[in-house]
């Protein structure tokens, strides 16, 4: 029997990259399938290729970050199948712009498709959860796997819009987490590496054989994350990408000041925190950049 045999899984953005090689992952994992993507060819072709495989899927296409968009998924997904199980929110777009330069309509781009995109679907999964969890009288089968990306972690400089909504998508991660758990709603990030055509100009030309930064490469983990072994996992983060799957830790405290009065004087603030920073040219301090050594290859590959 395949994981998700029977199960029933929304996924946006899935007319290409990622989020077409997540939606027919877990259709070759068993599940029924509710597919959405702006309209065109593209996200038809992957409701095809879907059902070519045996799977089953349909096309429920609109702007994900309207409400009539997010309504109308979960309510293919019920009315269609008999239930929902599984939402991967996986759409998105780039603007990218120093921050400086940035127009107003590139920053609401990017932070509505990403952030208010994920808000709208999450908002009407999880009330149908916490409903059939009333109903039943305890947790129901919910999984999320939400899309957020390094950038948050490394406040990537031309991507300002697209870090904050990226880490906006953590905390909404975070925060689902903790307020949907009785309803067994469970809920993690990715932060995927792919080779796309949002990040082909990033990423640059695949390599001669198997691109290690294939798409169908971060699938495994979203699928796992969807099936039973879920049930295990909460408020997490990974990295993934290749033969990578880094679960990340919370941020630490680097360090405590205390006032010695109970009341900080500028003198006193000056001492204390000069302990910490000293004379040397500024850098930004509160990123994490231990994930990019995990894949060389990355960004170009070796010559």
């Amino acid at each position: 029997m395949a994981t998700l045999d029977g199960r029933v899984a929304i996924v946006t953005g899935a007319g290409q990259g990622l989020g077409a090689a997540e939606a027919e992952a877990l259709a070759a994992a068993g599940a029924r399938m509710v597919l959405n993507d702006l309209p065109g060819p593209a996200l038809d072709a992957v409701v095809e290729r879907i059902r070519t495989a045996g799977g089953t899927a349909v096309a429920v296409p609109g702007d994900v970050a309207d409400m009539a968009t997010g309504e109308a998924l979960v309510k293919a997904a019920v009315d269609g199948f008999g239930g929902l199980d599984v939402l991967v929110n996986n759409a998105g777009v780039l603007r990218d712009r120093m921050i400086f330069s940035m127009s107003e309509q590139e920053w609401d781009t990017v932070v509505r498709v990403h952030l208010r995109g994920h808000f709208v679907t999450t908002r009407f999964a999880t009330a149908w959860w916490r409903d059939r969890s009333k109903d039943e009288g305890g947790p129901v089968y919910a999984r999320i796997v939400n899309t957020a990306s390094e950038a948050f972690l490394l406040g990537s400089a031309g991507q300002a819009n697209y870090a904050a909504a990226k880490g906006g998508i953590v905390s909404l991660t975070l925060a689902t987490a903790r307020g949907c758990a009785r309803h067994g709603v469970r809920v993690n990030a990715i932060c995927p590496r792919a080779r796309t055509a949002m990040t082909g100009d990033l990423m640059g030309p695949p390599p001669g054989g198997p691109d290690p930064m294939a798409p169908d490469r971060v699938a495994p983990l979203v699928v796992h994350l969807a099936g039973p072994s879920g049930a295990r996992i909460t408020g997490e983060v990974f990295v993934v990408h290749g033969d990578v799957v880094a679960l990340l830790g919370p941020p630490t405290v680097r360090a405590v000041f205390r006032a010695a009065t109970g009341t900080w004087t500028a003198t006193e603030l000056d001492a204390a925190l000069g302990t910490v920073f000293t004379a040397e040219q500024p850098r930004p301090g509160f990123v994490c950049e231990e994930t990019l050594p995990l894949a060389a290859t990355t960004f170009g590959e070796p010559s």
